[in-house]
């Protein structure tokens, strides 16, 4: 394990967001969802593209608050900019989305 230092760890905004459209995406190179989530007034809604698809559907989807790297550079993914990176963890059965237990400010920074 490499360690980084406090103010590394300082410079990754982490927020919650509602993912508020979520699509299918066949052009990605493994199975993954196009998401367009919403971070609040602050940010707004930001795009996201998530390999996701082994325990979640569109449907399942939407009205999800999750957690996200928010400030990332833009990622192209085949036609779609990645503007987040939405954090999970790799579950027996596939990813798994980190998400608030109970509702939260869209926006809300993690601290």
């Amino acid at each position: 394990m490499k360690h980084i230092t406090w103010e590394q760890f300082e410079k990754i905004d982490i927020r919650s967001g509602t993912i508020i459209d979520a699509l299918e995406f066949p052009e990605a190179r493994k199975p993954a969802y196009k998401l367009r989530i919403d971070f609040g007034d602050g940010i707004g809604i930001l795009k996201s593209s998530a390999q996701i698809t082994a325990l979640y559907t569109p449907s399942d989807l939407i009205g999800k608050q999750i957690i996200a790297v928010v400030n990332f550079p833009p990622k192209q993914i085949g036609p779609w900019v990645s503007e987040c990176l939405v954090l999970g963890l790799e579950g027996s059965a596939g990813i798994v989305l980190l998400r608030p237990d109970t509702p939260v400010s869209n926006g809300q920074k993690m601290h």
